[in-house]
């Protein structure tokens, strides 16, 4: 292929690596990518866009000085990057690294490995020569379950394959995937392996396809999940939408998906829940509140949140830039970062904005974002929306964060950020900080740490992960929500002054968002007052998880490795998991039943959360309910 590119004209040459880096930075088909397309008006890559790609071509072409601004159209770069070559003296393209190698030889030519590299190229924005046949999917590549799924979809309509996606849960690299096609491919009567195309952009969608897996089985049962929904490919948008109805309804009708049922009464340790599948009011033993120290229901929150709102109204309509700041909202600042102990504080409108608009604001695509397997799902879709390389180590495993580290250290190229929940959402444990902490140090990583779940709940003082571990100082940035345990709403980042006055000018969910209003500012202040003046609470709360926690393992539930208010009772398959939540909530308990996307296909559990409002009668009963449902649905041995 190099030798190719090398025989063309050096214009021609210039505007197909050119396209080929739009292409990557952007994800179109080179098809679609000609000398006439307007970067706006065809392209819809606007000026944030266009400097990333203006840098990407710059460092391609190894070109000291910066391209001139303006161009408007891929012909008018093309030109722009052929007089920059001139002027070096250099008449011809000397890029800083090739952007056409082949896929590695054992690849080449064959039509399952080029359908499935196309498709990681679209999904993974990677270029070619950057995928690896036998790169781990998670470690090298970054590529979760949910980007996964899109490969696996968008490769299979590439091939032709109707009828279901096949499950990939297995494939590890992307040579045991295009295996696993292949063979697919093989067993299809009447199937044509199209002819290898280039690793770029779309396949048009095959004629029929539903991209859903069968219906109900033999044994009645309806083995689709959300997951089969994702990827469905119709020239109508809304299809997708049709047939998750269908199934949506269908699994409601069972008593089994029972989300967003609408509380009537606050949220203690017990709430009124309007049960729409049976058209009345219920009241249940809640368990599925992130209240951990009961702050949403004191006195002296709720008389802060009325007085504040009825002293600047119900909300200031503007972002903190323009017309949305108050006293409040510096004083909340100043109080967050005390409690944390560190030097400043930025607040956002909510966490999962916070996650975002720290990640893309501090990392670039040349850099390297390090992520726990397990951590939120605002943490992957920041990673997604910086567009960093991402890697993935596995769940709170040090030696295998110490081998991704090792490897981005000796490519030596951008930054590196480490980033994991602080308490795990779904599973309840904790990451391993000090070993984190030192292996940032030892590879030159900056360390952020989610503590949406820590916060108020670890250490002496609840102030979260770092403070659990004595670690107060050593996390580069500690990130939060006030929606949980502060009983408000927003998110916040603590840190060093001028790392979070560079978050206030370049986090754009920061910067384009209305800020929380003044009233919730108050109630956030109060929830700190109430923390630091009543250590009880955190007490009280630490005993009811033991309590709880001593009485589901004594009846056998596996609740892997939780050290938090979070107990997971892990089920494993769905169909049973929620089975069991039906059973529990038939019971008047109320708590989560979690299944894909909240975690991967066969990870499925009940999520618990422990409050320090239970009273030792609620847990006794809680513990009650657990074991006479888990025993009625097959969980545990027994019966009622």
């Amino acid at each position: 292929m190099t030798d190719s590119v090398d025989a063309l004209p050096d214009t021609a040459r210039i505007r197909e690596r050119v396209v080929h880096v739009i292409a990557a930075r952007t994800l179109y088909d080179e098809s679609h990518l000609r000398p006439e397309s307007h970067f706006e008006a065809d392209l819809g890559i606007d000026s944030v866009i266009m400097e990333s790609v203006l840098l990407s071509v710059r460092e391609h072409f190894g070109l000291s000085a910066a391209l001139p601004a303006g161009p408007t159209t891929i012909g008018e770069l093309v030109d722009a990057v052929g007089a920059a070559l001139a002027g070096t003296g250099d008449d011809r393209p000397a890029p800083a690294a090739d952007p056409l190698p082949a896929v590695p030889a054992e690849g080449t030519g064959d039509p399952v490995t080029e359908a499935v590299v196309a498709a990681a190229m679209r999904q993974t924005q990677y270029q070619r020569h950057q995928l690896g046949l036998d790169a781990d999917l998670e470690g090298e590549l970054g590529v979760d379950s949910v980007v996964l799924t899109s490969v696996v979809a968008e490769a299979t309509e590439r091939l032709g394959l109707t009828g279901a996606a096949p499950d990939a849960a297995g494939a590890t690299t992307l040579r045991a995937l295009a295996d696993a096609l292949r063979g697919l491919v093989a067993a299809a009567p009447g199937t044509a392996v199209p002819e290898a195309a280039p690793a770029t952009g779309a396949a048009a969608p095959a004629p029929g396809r539903s991209g859903n897996a069968p219906a109900p089985g033999a044994d009645g049962w309806d083995h689709r999940s959300m997951k089969d929904f994702t990827e469905q490919r119709d020239p109508d948008l809304f299809a997708k939408t049709r047939s998750f109805a269908g199934y949506l309804r269908s699994r409601e009708k069972d008593r089994l998906y029972w989300y967003g049922m609408p509380l009537h009464s606050r949220c203690g340790s017990r709430a009124v829940i309007f049960d729409e599948l049976e058209g009345r009011k219920r009241e249940f033993l809640m368990f599925a509140s992130n209240n951990y120290l009961g702050l949403a229901n004191h006195p002296s929150v709720i008389e802060a949140v009325v007085d504040a709102t009825r002293t600047y109204g119900a909300t200031h309509t503007g972002s903190r830039f323009i017309g949305g700041t108050n006293m409040l909202h510096k004083e909340l600042e100043r109080r967050l970062a005390a409690f944390k102990q560190r030097p400043a504080c930025i607040v956002y409108p909510g966490g999962y904005s916070a996650n975002l608009g720290a990640i893309s604001a501090l990392v670039k695509s040349y850099d390297t974002l390090v992520v726990d397997r397990l951590n939120h799902m605002s943490i992957v879709d920041g990673a997604r929306l910086s567009g960093a390389v991402r890697k993935i180590y596995r769940h709170n495993d040090m030696a295998d964060l110490e081998r991704i580290l090792s490897r981005s250290a000796a490519e030596g190229t951008g930054g590196r950020l480490i980033v994991a929940d602080g308490v795990f959402s779904m599973h309840g444990d904790v990451c391993d900080l000090p070993e984190i902490v030192r292996l940032a140090k030892e590879y030159d990583a900056r360390v952020m740490i989610d503590d949406a779940h820590a916060t108020g709940v670890l250490g002496v003082r609840g102030s979260g992960t770092a403070e659990h571990f004595g670690l107060k100082g050593e996390v580069d940035l500690e990130l939060g929500t006030m929606s949980k345990t502060l009983a408000g709403m927003g998110g916040f980042v603590v840190g060093e002054e001028e790392v979070v006055e560079y978050l206030r000018y370049y986090s754009n969910s920061y910067v384009f968002a209305a800020n929380i209003p003044a009233g919730v500012a108050a109630g956030l202040i109060a929830s700190i007052d109430v923390i630091e003046s009543e250590p009880e609470r955190l007490k009280r709360l630490w005993t009811n998880i033991g309590t709880l926690r001593d009485r589901l393992l004594d009846a056998g539930f596996d609740l892997e490795h939780s050290e938090s208010a979070i107990l997971p009772i892990v089920i494993g398959d769905e169909r049973r998991a929620m089975e069991l939540g039906r059973a529990v909530r038939a019971r008047g308990l109320f708590c989560q039943t979690v299944v894909y996307p909240g975690v991967p296909l066969g990870d499925a559990r009940l999520r618990v959360s422990v409050t320090c409002e239970h009273t030792p009668q609620d847990l006794e009963l809680a513990a009650d309910i657990f074991v006479d449902a888990a025993r009625e649905t097959g969980v545990l041995p027994g019966t009622p």
